[in-house]
């Protein structure tokens, strides 16, 4: 019985990250993205640490933890200090309408469901069902992250994109290796500094963060 009310916990925190993500595709605020993004965060590690709980999955309370400081609190405070050093938290239009974007959505969320049902029979965990929302969230990342022109949303869907597999992984087989995650939460890190050193470049080079721009580079 305990775990069944566990299993409702997960399923309905799955159901968020989906809605976080389709809230995503929708905001136009770099701020607000950051934001969303933070709160995506949160869910994944309530719902890691409630699944290491039901299932004794011990190693998930550190994958948990660490999501809680990098996703959390980390990286969406470094967001911030650059919006607020580069003055980019304007409404940003997206290459394609967000009502198109929001149905070319809803075609990806049903294609994941369809692709992720055979998988997630063969799957042995009690969390499978989450399965195909995982590769949704997934989706729907990618498509927030290519029909944005400015770099920092760009890189929020990439990260976005970084949760869903993570919480696909956690569905699948119940994480990755410590090890493993730990060596990717780094990478993660890393790469979001040097992202960060890279938009200060764009900005003193062309005045913007709109990523049409590197486009001149190519005509030279």
């Amino acid at each position: 019985m305990a775990l069944s009310y566990t299993l409702q916990v997960v399923n309905l925190l799955a159901a968020l990250l989906l809605l976080i993500a389709f809230a995503m595709l929708s905001q136009r605020r770099i701020a607000g993205l950051v934001t969303l993004f933070a709160w995506q965060g949160g869910a994944l590690a309530a719902s890691t640490a409630i699944v290491a709980w039901s299932t004794g999955q011990h190693h998930l309370y550190y994958s948990a933890v660490l999501t809680v400081v990098l996703k959390v609190v980390a990286m969406p405070w470094y967001f911030f200090r650059l919006i607020k050093r580069l003055d980019v938290d304007r409404e940003v239009e997206p290459m394609i309408n967000i009502p198109t974007t929001m149905l070319i959505g809803i075609v990806l969320v049903i294609f994941a469901f369809n692709l992720a049902l055979p998988i997630s029979q063969m799957a042995g965990t009690v969390t499978r069902s989450t399965l195909g929302i995982a590769m949704a969230s997934v989706l729907l990342a990618f498509l927030m992250m290519i029909t944005r022109s400015k770099a920092i949303p760009q890189v929020i869907g990439f990260l976005a994109m970084e949760n869903g597999l993570f919480f696909a992984a956690t569905s699948a087989s119940y994480g990755m290796p410590l090890v493993v995650e730990m060596g990717v939460a780094l990478d993660v890190l890393v790469g979001v500094f040097v992202l960060g050193i890279f938009f200060f470049q764009i900005r003193e080079t062309f005045d913007s963060l709109d990523l049409k721009h590197m486009e001149k580079l190519k005509e030279r």
